[in-house]
């Protein structure tokens, strides 16, 4: 199995690197090398012609009165610019250059990119592929006829979503933002919460057509270096035309393709990305969607919730329950319904043997099919009510699920007993406050049923004990997905199930082996922890 996923893998990487060199080489024979023209009209007709003459690139040409006149152009992308720091702070003083006081003899374009261009992000270059990824990534660019070099404004500014509170991770107590799809603004989301210096943001371009940037976000001095270089190294092998979403990424980078489990959680909560990089965790986020990828990843962190930190320990502990407690009902509840109507009758209380027994004597189905029925009917009025528009779509699904369960006992095709089960099932399902890990529940579902009706409860303990074993030795960039369990280090149990109060939670989980494993100052005749041979701490 090993041996197959690492042909895979270099075949993967042959056909990346395959496609890189057909990029390269299209690019080649569009550009090339070629430097900027000396001559202005050439820079303008090279760019049109590149771009194909395309309705929204806008080129400006006007004349800088000097002694003589010079021509010059700035050419952009229309809705992609502020376009208020081309009117005021390019055009206008390049334009009434004669009404400024300056020193005849110096050169027009040391004037230009000293003092007249008064933007705050500008630079020069000399390759015309330069140019043009400047103009498609939403700069502007300034030629100046008689000179063989262009210089690059940053006027990015085109038009973004308003800030929002997150719809898939709400909250009763707590902060109501949600990161945006314009990377800078979630970056500025982050930095107002973590005012530190150690904070270090990594921009990397993915994408040889898209050229999307992707930021790598770590706090220097808490995360542990090999980590930052294990996802730097895979942000670096990915070789693909475009990325549009971080869901892109997470299927490069995680380290088994075909488990279901998310080995990186997603959150779009500026708050929980800060929480999580203060445990020594990494965090990516694409500029383009408001979702940020966190690694390394363990399975107790889906399901938390940023609440948790913010109510009083009891109610955080006590909600934990419930959440654990609504993953076994979601994963088993129908399989066990399955194992004891058709193998273990006698291991339910005859009442209620005999009561599901009356509900099933005109069931014309056995009960995997029974069950299988209708948990595909849920999960399409599930999808269509996703689908549907905004206030229509719950209706839709209360309704929908109502009618269809009451209309499909009356007609015998299901039993009462199942409908409750089912309907169990789906409410635990949604107290999950991670997306795709619920999803994985729902899927992993369904080969726990077919376990279940064709060998009963022995069938349900050998899919669990498969589930089990495959989360154990399931790692994410190197750290067991099990952790604290397995292996098992009873120090950082202070927040798994149960959530002790923030003044005992002084130390860093250990399974990320940060840096600086101290979150809060030693307190006065607190003695400094040493680990065992387990490597377990002692406080």
């Amino acid at each position: 199995m090993k041996n197959r996923s690492i042909r895979f893998n270099r075949s993967k990487q042959k056909q990346n690197k395959r496609l890189e060199e057909q990029y390269e080489q299209k690019l080649e024979e569009k550009v090339g090398k070629q430097e900027i023209y000396p001559d202005l009209e050439e820079n303008i007709n090279f760019i049109q012609t590149l771009l194909g003459n395309s309705g929204d690139l806008v080129t400006r040409q006007f004349m800088i009165q000097y002694d003589p006149d010079v021509q010059a152009a700035i050419i952009y992308l229309d809705e992609l610019v502020a376009k208020e720091i081309n009117h005021n702070y390019v055009l206008r003083p390049l334009m009434k250059f004669s009404e400024i006081p300056h020193k005849k003899g110096r050169d027009i374009w040391d004037m230009a990119y000293q003092s007249l261009v008064q933007a705050g992000e500008t630079k020069v270059e000399e390759e015309m592929k330069k140019a043009i990824d400047a103009i498609l990534c939403g700069d502007t660019v300034l030629f100046i006829d008689g000179y063989a070099k262009t210089m690059i404004i940053g006027t990015r500014g085109w038009q973004t979503r308003g800030i929002s509170e997150p719809r898939a991770e709400s909250v009763v107590r707590g902060p109501r933002e949600g990161m945006s799809e314009t990377l800078l603004f979630s970056l500025g989301m982050i930095r107002r919460r973590l005012k530190d210096p150690d904070l270090r943001v990594k921009m990397h371009t993915i994408g040889k057509r898209t050229k999307t940037i992707v930021s790598l976000l770590y706090v220097d001095g808490i995360v542990e270096p090999k980590i930052v270089e294990e996802v730097e190294n895979r942000l670096k092998r990915i070789q693909i035309d475009g990325i549009l979403e971080t869901g892109y990424i997470e299927e490069f980078i995680q380290d088994q393709t075909w488990s279901p489990f998310p080995q990186l959680q997603n959150t779009e909560r500026p708050d929980a990305v800060v929480a999580h990089l203060l445990e020594g965790k990494v965090a990516i986020l694409v500029d383009g969607t408001p979702h940020a990828l966190i690694a390394p990843a363990v399975f107790t962190q889906f399901y938390y919730s940023p609440e948790d930190y913010y109510e009083r320990f009891h109610i955080a502990t006590f909600l934990r329950f419930v959440r654990i407690i609504s993953f076994f009902v979601a994963l088993a509840l129908p399989a066990l319904y399955i194992a004891f109507v058709s193998f273990h009758p006698e291991m339910i209380p005859s009442k209620l043997q005999l009561a599901m027994a009356a509900g099933r004597a005109t069931v014309p189905f056995p009960s995997i099919i029974e069950a299988l029925m209708m948990e595909m009917s849920v999960e399409v009025l599930r999808e269509a009510s996703i689908r549907l528009p905004g206030p229509v779509g719950p209706t839709i699904g209360i309704v929908g699920a109502l009618v269809i369960g009451d209309a499909a006992v009356r007609a015998g095709l299901v039993s009462p007993a199942m409908v409750i089960v089912v309907g169990l099932t789906t409410i635990s399902s949604y107290a999950n406050p991670n997306y795709n890990a619920a999803i994985s529940v729902r899927l992993i579902r369904f080969p726990l049923m077919i376990l279940a009706a064709i060998f009963g409860l022995y069938g349900i303990m050998l899919g669990l004990m498969l589930l089990l074993i495959h989360l154990v030795q399931l790692r994410s960039f190197g750290v067991p997905y099990m952790a604290p369990y397995a292996p098992l280090n009873r120090s950082d149990f202070k927040d798994t199930l149960i959530r002790v109060p923030w003044k005992w939670m002084n130390k860093r989980p250990s399974f990320f082996h940060p840096e600086d494993e101290r979150r809060q100052a030693k307190k006065d005749g607190e003695s400094e922890s040493k680990p065992n041979e387990e490597g377990q701490s002692s406080s």
